[in-house]
């Protein structure tokens, strides 16, 4: 397969880059912003458009509001597409499921296999534990940097929880960002907590909290290597696959 990456020269492009040469792949090579050199020996592609037509998939770690382009022009050329951007609105998903009809496009909060497994729990957690009765809060922590809050990871918690009761995050109610005199908690809302600072790569805790016990399970990168390991694990899953929106989860399933 040929991997193509876009931001090819950043931090999570080089380190995607040595994944593909790790498990194999062949790296037909990637894009690279105005201000990054191209690194050395690397093909870069004059745009995406001429980097998707020239790989059989791409691996997009770069930004929330190139997803919806990126996803387009999967499905022009019939490309696959791993997707790990984080961010994205509403709108933006929905574009990015609609190209999911013509190609076969991979997108997940987080490409970490046990942040995958932590999903999976907190919605078997969530169906077991009701609302009513176990406030659930997540709390997480990333390095300075980041632009976002809640993480992605927090968000696909959350709706994890949503989903083991039965409901949506909207419908059960948000308490994000918490300041002043909010009032007392709504019984059965999903809370957020953000956290930035240092370069912390990624840290997850969701806490199901009830008047006698409290329950809570973490999860900690310590390397962003494990993403990029991740991504190039779904790279290679997509040989061969037809269209449709699929997750991590699915890779994992083999």
């Amino acid at each position: 397969m040929r991997i193509g990456i876009a931001g090819i020269a950043g931090r999570m492009g080089q380190l995607l880059a040595e994944e593909v040469a790790a498990a194999g792949g062949t790296l037909a090579g990637g894009t690279v912003g105005a201000s990054r050199p191209a690194p050395a020996g690397t093909t870069v592609f004059a745009d995406a458009a001429a980097m998707f037509a020239g790989c059989d998939v791409v691996i997009d770690f770069t930004h929330a509001d190139a997803a919806t382009e990126h996803a387009r022009l999967a499905a022009q050329s019939g490309t696959a597409l791993i997707l790990g951007s984080s961010g994205l609105s509403s709108v933006a998903e929905a574009a990015v499921a609609q190209s999911a009809t013509r190609t076969a496009i991979v997108y997940a909060a987080n490409f970490a296999p046990g942040v995958n497994l932590l999903f999976a729990l907190a919605e078997r957690m969530a169906a077991a534990l009701p609302g009513a009765q176990y406030d659930a809060e997540i709390v997480e922590m990333h390095h300075r940097q980041k632009v976002d809050a809640p993480s992605g990871t927090a968000v696909a918690l959350g709706r994890a929880v949503a989903r083991g009761r039965g409901t949506t995050m909207e419908a059960a109610g948000i308490e994000s960002g918490r300041d002043g005199h909010v009032g007392a908690r709504k019984p059965g809302a999903i809370g957020f907590s953000a956290i930035r600072g240092g370069q912390v790569v990624g840290e997850h805790t969701l806490i199901f909290a009830a008047g006698s016990e409290h329950i809570a399970l973490t999860h900690r990168s310590f390397d962003r290597r494990v993403y990029a390991t991740g991504a190039v694990r779904a790279a290679l899953w997509t040989a061969g696959r037809g269209p449709g929106l699929f997750s991590m989860a699915d890779v994992l399933q083999g």
